[in-house]
């Protein structure tokens, strides 16, 4: 009988053990804990940063890190800058100066002879800061090269009076006149056969576009 007993004691001892063990409330705090260790990251990250709002109609002062030039370039080349200038809303810097801009050239034409006059277009259409990219719609910029009418004229004007002085010393009076014709033709000439200027940009030439729709960027809230 007595060694029934405390079989039967011993066996419900144990089991009052192993129960203990299993509901240790010790495990339960370590795996609410690592839960919020894993969610922690993100809600710091969420909370690190907000969202700006850049309006349509800011200027952006850039400074090319490419080159374009209407004799070499063609559309759809790329086209790079950084801003020079910091973008502030509300009084805070949300585009640093250094923000990289990447576009594209939209059109080109090199000068042409008399009339012509060299021309190219590009148009920014992204930006880069931090690690984000960012969609944008900017005016396009285009150059057009300086008129050359007055060298133009003054070619011209260097021709005939170089005929006037031949003619003069060949045959007087009436050879004058006729070399300053002679003259003022080979003048023209020149010019028919010379083409104009052309517009070349290089690395860190200062060009200023506008956005003409808002971009919504994040910035940091430190």
């Amino acid at each position: 009988m007595k060694p029934l007993l405390i079989l039967t004691l011993g066996t419900a001892l144990a089991t009052g053990a192993c129960t203990t063990t299993a509901s240790d409330p010790a495990d339960t705090p370590l795996g609410s804990a690592n839960g919020e260790a894993a969610r922690a990251p993100a809600s710091v990250v969420r909370a690190a940063y907000r969202e700006v709002t850049i309006p349509a109609g800011t200027a952006l002062p850039l400074a090319l890190t490419s080159a374009v030039a209407s004799d070499s370039s063609a559309v759809q080349d790329a086209v790079t800058a950084e801003l020079t200038t910091p973008i502030r809303i509300d009084g805070r810097d949300v585009l640093p100066a250094g923000t990289r801009f990447s576009g594209v050239v939209t059109d080109v034409d090199d000068s042409g002879r008399v009339k012509g006059r060299a021309m190219i277009a590009f148009r920014f259409t992204s930006l880069r800061t931090g690690d984000a990219r960012y969609d944008i719609e900017a005016e396009s910029l285009s150059h057009l090269a300086p008129a050359t009418k007055g060298e133009d004229a003054t070619k011209i004007g260097i021709g005939a009076g170089a005929g006037a002085i031949i003619g003069g010393i060949v045959g007087g009076g009436d050879g004058a006149a006729k070399g300053a014709a002679i003259g003022g033709g080979a003048g023209t000439g020149v010019v028919l056969a010379t083409k104009g200027r052309e517009v070349r940009l290089g690395p860190g030439a200062d060009v200023t576009t506008r956005l003409t729709a808002p971009v919504t960027v994040r910035v940091s809230r430190n």
